[in-house]
């Protein structure tokens, strides 16, 4: 029997070799570690999570938290191992990272259609059944490789063959024990999930004025030719995910409405709302480290020293992991990618993951489960599934094929793809719950004709 190719062990890459082993379909996942390692990576385990911790929001009022349950529902192995391995994170899904990563490799290892292989991939075969998954940051052969498999592909024709690129960025960690935690409190935003799941720190006025001017002034990186962006000849930062000394460039209350923002955090010692709060989520589940939420930085590492130790409580900190930025590549995936994430003109090469442009953890879990129920069904001969529109697994997709912006971007899954409601209510609460009711259904015929077509057909030789 043909084996699938898997080209990386993150989250993409372990959820489709999952995926595809419940589907009777051997694999063959290949991750290049521990012979090289990508920057961003600091272990050699799969399913790295490089970035922050958590998985975002958890309820199905939240479209990320909607696609978490309709990929429980497909037997996810990523969002299945996180809820194992919860941290408390209030209304969102936070995973204690070194177990997390323990249990994705195990069951992997345990499956026995699934081989994992520690090599490099330098090349792609098309003739091969291949997901790439490789993560946005793929080494420089086989960056070479999709180069030239994109430059072959319809859509090349009349567009210039390169990837894209943006920036994303990690968060500093803080040791629990060298923090002061006599000006913090416990509060979870809205006295979500336990009320108590996050360490605040306020901030006076004059401390966030601080703050401010520290991270306009302070030294940081300066990018290398090769990071500037061709055109604009500047960083082209993701929206979603900016460093803070950029949103601090782009008005003094910038901050104050994002990542510090008070609302929803009264000080229960003095029932008033701080000026600004820093929030520190647990990053495992003995809460002995602690990141800044939202403090992604090209800060140097002293700068973030000198502004983050001026934080009450902070003037002992130890940093286990200090602020760093990379860049991240992704395709133009509406023009190069088919509904069902094959690449045009390849009958059987998928991509998945954040190299597709879909932003964030549960969206490249979701790419990778959707590509190899594609690839399963396409090696049977069937046609390719497609994620029905109006559920949170479609509105992935939609991004990916939406050709109406010539200047395609990275983004994580939103309300904006789903269709309105009929008579549907004013309150947002209860719209996106009914939203959510009507995607689970919508998910649960999909997935009965899903299992209907894998029951009465066998696996191809």
């Amino acid at each position: 029997m043909t084996a699938v190719r898997v080209i990386g062990g993150g989250l993409a890459g372990c959820e489709a070799a999952w995926q595809l082993a419940r589907r009777g379909v051997a694999v063959e996942l290949y991750e290049m570690r521990p012979h090289k390692r990508g920057p961003a990576h600091v272990t050699d385990s799969l399913a790295e999570l490089v970035c922050s911790n958590s998985l975002r929001g958890a309820s199905l009022e939240n479209a990320v938290g909607l696609l978490k349950e309709e990929l429980v529902r497909l037997g996810s192995l990523i969002v299945g191992s996180a809820r194992l391995a919860a941290v408390p994170a209030g209304g969102a899904l936070a995973v204690d990272r070194e177990q997390f990563a323990t249990l994705v490799e195990s069951r992997l290892a345990a499956e026995s259609l699934v081989r994992i292989i520690r090599d490099e991939v330098a090349s792609i075969d098309p003739e091969i059944p291949t997901i790439v998954a490789c993560g946005p940051l793929p080494s420089e052969p086989l960056s070479k490789a999709i180069d030239a498999l994109l430059a072959c592909a319809p859509a090349a024709v009349g567009v210039t063959p390169s990837r894209l690129h943006y920036y994303d960025a990690a968060s500093p960690i803080v040791a629990t024990d060298s923090l002061d935690l006599a000006p913090m409190y416990r509060k979870s935003r809205y006295d979500k999930g336990d009320g108590d799941d996050y360490l605040n720190v306020p901030l006076s006025r004059e401390q966030y004025q601080t703050l401010v001017r520290d991270l306009r002034e302070l030294p940081k990186h300066q990018p290398k030719d090769f990071e500037l962006d061709a055109d604009a000849g500047r960083i082209q930062y993701f929206e979603g995910c900016l460093p803070v000394e950029e949103m601090a460039l782009r008005g003094e209350d910038a901050m104050r409405f994002g990542p510090l923002k008070p609302v929803g955090l009264r000080d229960p010692r003095t029932e008033k709302s701080p000026y600004a709060v820093v929030q520190l989520r647990k990053e495992n589940a003995a809460g002995t480290a602690y990141n800044l939420v939202g403090f992604q930085t090209r800060l140097t590492w002293p700068a973030q020293k000198e502004a983050f130790g001026k934080f009450p409580g902070f003037a002992n900190a130890e940093w286990l992991r200090l602020g760093v930025m990379h860049r991240n590549s992704f395709i133009d995936a509406p023009r190069y990618l088919l509904p069902d994430l094959r690449l045009r003109g390849f009958e059987r090469v998928w991509f998945a993951g954040q190299i597709t442009g879909a932003e964030g953890y549960v969206e490249a879990a979701a790419c990778g489960a959707l590509a190899a129920i594609s690839a399963a069904h396409v090696l049977r001969g069937l046609p390719p599934p497609i994620a029905p529109a109006d559920t949170a697994l479609g509105a992935v997709v939609a991004h990916l094929q939406n050709t109406q912006s010539p200047d395609f971007q990275p983004s994580n899954v939103s309300w904006a793809y789903f269709s309105t409601l009929p008579n549907a209510p004013r309150d947002k609460r209860e719209r996106r719950r009914l939203l959510a009711e009507r995607a689970l259904a919508l998910l649960g015929e999909w997935q009965a004709s899903l299992d209907r077509q894998d029951a009465a057909l066998p696996v191809p030789a």
